[in-house]
């Protein structure tokens, strides 16, 4: 698949994996891209540094999933239409069940999960409409397996799998692509951002995270799959193994990652 003439919409731009997808994508061939998250000034500093290419900037708080359709129609007044939708917001978790607030517990699947189905099903018609449409939504590993201190952000993941699968399936018809991305540990500010047991951040980095894959890795890995079309795509270092091990020694995998004490 060409991006040649695509408009593309990415979520979560404002830093991390988006904001290095927004400037690989930028450097790509002729295309319009929409960035959005809900720090504005940081998604302006972006569009600033990319003058080359067609950027429109539309804040958005997946808490405020409500407003989803408003938002697709804004996204749309843009450009004409949106090809391709990135479901790349969201917020990880770093806690015990036991000690973890409810409260944790629900925003984390109000942002992760309820907030991009609310904006993947307000772009659905225009999709159909269209006969054409690719949603790419990064989950992780964590969709797969699960580890402590990240219940909420586990359980939020896994739902996006089984979402979007279905999606794939009632809409092929529709002309309609799904591709899941399922990063590892990627050197970003996740961990640092990622709730604690009242609701507030962590504000301090992960051994995990700080040794994970580089976004100069990372980021072409994950174009590919998104012009291959791919069904579902990890990219991760060693903590891939989780996946095969969740299939057929979960067991095993389950005394690994409590042996392995990982944060």
């Amino acid at each position: 698949m060409s991006f040649n003439n695509k408009v593309i919409w990415i979520t979560g731009a404002s830093s991390g994996i988006g904001e290095a997808l927004t400037v690989a994508l930028a450097n790509q061939s002729s295309l319009s891209l929409i960035i959005s998250a809900r720090n504005e000034t940081a998604l302006n500093a972006i569009k600033e540094r990319l003058p080359l290419v067609q950027i429109a900037v539309l804040p958005f708080d997946l808490l405020d999933y409500q407003n989803a359709p408003a938002v697709v129609e804004k996204a749309i007044s843009f450009f004409g239409k949106v090809d391709i939708l990135i479901n790349n917001g969201g917020i990880s978790q770093r806690s015990l069940i036991a000690e973890t607030d409810f409260n944790v517990d629900r925003r984390i699947m109000d942002v992760d999960y309820f907030g991009t189905i609310a904006l993947t099903k307000a772009l659905l018609p225009h999709f159909i409409k269209n006969q054409s449409g690719h949603y790419v939504t990064v989950t992780s590993l964590m969709g797969k397996f699960g580890a402590p201190y990240r219940s909420g952000y586990c359980a939020a993941k896994h739902a996006l799998h089984g979402y979007f699968d279905v999606l794939r399936m009632e809409h092929e018809k529709d002309g309609i692509e799904v591709t899941l991305v399922c990063p590892g540990f990627v050197q970003t500010n996740v961990a640092i951002n990622a709730l604690t047991a009242d609701g507030s951040p962590q504000a301090k980095n992960s051994e995990s995270t700080e040794n994970g894959m580089e976004l100069s890795e990372f980021i072409p890995k994950m174009i590919r799959a998104i012009e291959q079309k791919k069904f579902e795509v990890y990219i991760a270092k060693n903590e891939i193994l989780g996946v095969y091990l969740k299939r057929f020694l979960p067991k095993y995998l389950h005394k690994l990652v409590v042996k392995s004490k990982v944060r």
